[in-house]
């Protein structure tokens, strides 16, 4: 799991695939937010389309790469959560969501966390990739 933490702090912008309403894949850039409990965490807002999105087809794909041609590709099934002890964790945490947001308990705030994740780090050394069962 550090690991994985790690590569998604180190290159904070994720490149973020759903399935679209129109059943045609949707991708746009996203950030990841923190690791609690061995949970990834994400968030969003829910007048936005990818979050209609994720409610109708929940599993997502992302992936990140590094400036040395790493990358990784995380995987899992999107569980939104209203815990909001992570929201305000999120939100102290990163100036651009609290700008967007401002507190928590704004209305249009949600985050989620990925379940049922696996990562695999790759690059073009020769060696394996690396998986992870999160």
């Amino acid at each position: 799991m550090n690991e994985v933490v790690q590569f998604l702090n180190e290159n904070p912008v994720q490149y973020f695939a759903t399935v679209g309403l129109d059943g045609r894949p949707k991708v746009r850039p996203f950030q990841f937010m923190l690791e609690q409990g061995g949970k990834l965490y994400f968030c969003t807002n829910n007048t936005k389309e990818v979050y209609k999105e994720m409610q109708n087809t929940p599993y997502v794909e992302i992936v990140t790469s590094s400036s040395t041609f790493a990358w990784m590709r995380l995987s899992g099934k999107v569980t939104f959560s209203n815990d909001l002890e992570i929201k305000k964790a999120i939100i102290e945490a990163s100036p651009l969501v609290k700008s967007l947001y401002q507190t928590a308990e704004n209305p249009i705030f949600e985050i989620f966390y990925l379940d049922e994740a696996n990562a695999v780090i790759a690059d073009f050394s020769g060696n394996p990739p690396k998986t992870y069962v999160l």
